[in-house]
């Protein structure tokens, strides 16, 4: 049996996390659980006496791309998966952030991790969330007994859909051994449409107006002046961004559709192949705020609004069609009230602040989730504290 009582341990199998979380449950010593470690400084474990390591859980355990399923431990590295799944002309259809750079982080990210997480990159407004490709794992919960729930089956709705549940817990309800997710296939082509000059509420209307038409517009960004100066545009002033993606005659057919529908907001331009996939995945890792040291916050608001937020924040970037912001902004409280007004939410990811780093729950909300902390980590082992610091 691992010792519990080792500052680290790296776990090898699931049978060793089963044994270490069991062990742990027993002498009352809280576990700090994760991946590659990039997003550890996001909302930090209190009082954990060990740290539990996936890293050592890395490896493919089913592939069938003809199902479009993909099946591996939870610390496999995104960036391998991606490299096998691109083999066969496919891809994560979530597109995954990295965001170790915009953290200071030196791990490399795992597909535990992301989805423990829940993240999502600029793909969400077309293909969904991560929780929503997560068809189904294996985890040892905090009494340290194993279960599973969902399948490997694109169409699976059995039973209770723990997978959502699973996805955004960050690792406080149980540790994943093994997921199942759903993959798509690669798009053959991209091109992003580029509206120049506009403020943020009207770049919110304009990237609504394009989400809104049967385009199947696949990316909606903002940068206004600030993040747009940076690279790889360097643009002179805001930048609005919409994407598609498909086969090469649908997407022209669809991207002078697209710019018709932008006239009253401009004049559009088009960037194309490598060009708009390097500045996707500027978007996707909020390269503009790599080197700022401001507190860095996440909101997520109704992309209606997300335009407000621009009054609370120094700088910030619009994703998912304005429903997701990237806000530099030093009172986390104003930043986080503004949140709340919309009907939204904001974390801190980076920097100091007198509040804690996760929006606190309120009400029967906060007494639900509590409900099923104690169901499944009765003894508060996992991840202690990591969603109220």
């Amino acid at each position: 049996m691992l010792d519990v009582a080792e500052h680290t341990i790296q776990a090898a199998s699931p049978e060793e996390v089963r044994e270490v979380v069991a062990a742990a449950a027993g002498a009352g010593r809280p576990l700090e659980i994760v991946g590659g470690g990039t997003k550890r400084g996001v909302g930090r474990t209190a009082g954990a006496e060990a740290t539990l390591s996936l890293t050592g859980l890395d490896a493919v355990l089913d592939y069938a791309p003809e199902e479009l399923v993909l099946t591996a431990r939870p610390g496999a590295r995104l960036k391998d998966l991606e490299k096998l799944v691109a083999s066969e002309g496919q891809m994560l259809p979530f597109e995954p952030p990295r965001l170790a750079k915009l953290l200071g982080a030196r791990g490399e990210p795992t597909l535990g991790g992301v989805l423990a997480a829940n993240l999502s990159g600029p793909r969400r407004v077309r293909a969904g969330a991560a929780r929503d490709h997560l068809l189904g794992f294996s985890a040892v919960n905090g009494r340290g007994e194993v279960f599973k729930a969902g399948g490997k089956v694109v169409k699976n709705v059995t039973g209770y859909d723990l997978s959502k549940l699973m996805a955004g817990s960050w690792g406080t309800l149980a540790v994943m051994t093994e997921v199942t997710i759903k993959v798509l296939p690669k798009p053959r082509m991209e091109t992003t449409l580029l509206v120049f000059g506009l403020d943020e509420r009207r770049a919110v209307e304009a990237m609504a107006a394009a989400l809104n038409a049967p385009l199947e517009v696949s990316g909606a960004a903002h940068l206004p002046a600030a993040a747009a100066a940076r690279g790889p545009l360097k643009a002179e002033m805001p930048v609005t961004a919409l994407r598609l993606e498909g086969f090469a005659a649908s997407v022209k057919a669809r991207a002078d559709s697209l710019a018709a529908a932008l006239k009253p907001f401009g004049h559009a331009q088009a960037l194309d192949g490598a060009h708009s996939r390097q500045f996707w995945t500027q978007v996707r890792e909020v390269e503009a705020f790599w080197r700022d040291p401001r507190p860095l916050w996440r909101a997520s608001v109704p992309p209606a609004a997300g335009w407000r937020m621009a009054e609370v924040a120094a700088e910030a970037i619009y994703d998912w069609g304005g429903g997701l912001v990237w806000a530099l902004a030093e009172d986390g409280a104003t930043v986080r009230a503004a949140a709340r007004a919309v009907g939204g939410h904001a974390t801190l990811y980076r920097g100091e602040a007198a509040i804690p780093a996760f929006d606190p729950l309120q009400g029967p909300l906060a007494a639900l989730s509590g409900r099923i902390k104690a169901a499944f980590d009765p003894h508060s082992i996992l991840n202690p504290g990591r969603l109220e610091a």
